[in-house]
């Protein structure tokens, strides 16, 4: 199993065979127009043509910095065959910007992928939105994804909710767990639709159930969308993961770019 982070909430998931993609954003804006604040403050570590075959691209909402245009233009017409799975009412969007094969899911369903491999749409506590008039007219969700005795949770975005410890308790523990942890503050604002680094690892902890938690934090470092500094979600994802008295080995604060692979055993079978 490899987990590669491209920054955001993107990432290239390897194993069981399959290769899949989270919310990718290759592109130097976080917003339908250039806007210089929601610009990259790090370069993407890839362009669409130096990615890996793609066999899955998993769409969790359609806010722009994890639903991007250009991105998924170009990701249509270098993977024609790649399989698109996002939540309700998000299809038609990625059907006009070139995907094909766009399957859209309520929150628990799931769908059986080549190879044996099974992605099941999992709950948020979130919100979605395009422009000014279309408000929570499109779901959101996270992604449970399953394959060769392997199995990885992706979030989404998401604030914190009691809903996580279902996912776990109905689809399993995880071998890897992608949860975001940056764009908090301010608190009074943000809380109900984005976890700062402290309910992250609790979301985390919340899924893995009984076993230890191995998680990635995305959703920060990469574009300047709120009030926090830039260098503030690791440091206090560290700080948290220590006061849960986890093992240091088990939080995989990437780089843009790093590669981190898993050997041995999945849970996930």
């Amino acid at each position: 199993m490899a987990v590669t982070w491209l920054g955001h909430s993107s990432a290239v998931l390897e194993f069981g065979g399959l290769t899949a993609l989270t919310d990718p954003i290759l592109t130097h804006y976080a917003s339908p127009i250039p806007m210089p604040r929601l610009g990259r403050w790090v370069p993407a570590p890839v362009e669409v043509a130096g990615l890996p075959e793609i066999h899955l691209v998993l769409i969790s909402h359609n806010h722009y910095d994890h639903l991007d245009a250009p991105t998924v233009k170009a990701l249509a017409r270098r993977f024609p065959h790649a399989t698109w799975c996002t939540p309700l009412a998000n299809g038609a969007l990625l059907r006009r910007l070139g995907a094909t094969l766009v399957h859209e899911m309520d929150w628990w369903d799931g769908m059986e992928l080549a190879g044996g491999a099974r992605v099941t749409c999992t709950p948020a506590q979130h919100f979605s939105a395009r422009g000014l008039h279309d408000r929570d007219r499109a779901l959101w969700g996270g992604f449970h994804l399953r394959a060769g005795g392997r199995a990885a949770w992706f979030a989404g975005d998401s604030g914190y909710f009691a809903g996580f410890r279902e996912i776990g308790a109905r689809l399993g523990a995880p071998d890897l767990l992608l949860v975001p942890t940056g764009a908090y503050d301010p608190r009074w604002f943000m809380r109900p639709v984005h976890m700062d680094p402290e309910e992250g690892v609790q979301a985390a902890l919340d899924v893995a159930g009984d076993t230890t938690p191995r998680m990635v934090p995305i959703h920060w470092g990469t574009f300047k969308l709120t009030d926090e500094p830039m260098d503030e979600p690791p440091r206090r994802t560290r700080d948290a993961w220590r006061a849960a008295g986890l093992p240091e080995d088990r939080l995989w604060l990437l780089q843009h770019g790093e590669t981190r692979l898993l050997a041995g055993e999945g849970t996930g079978s």
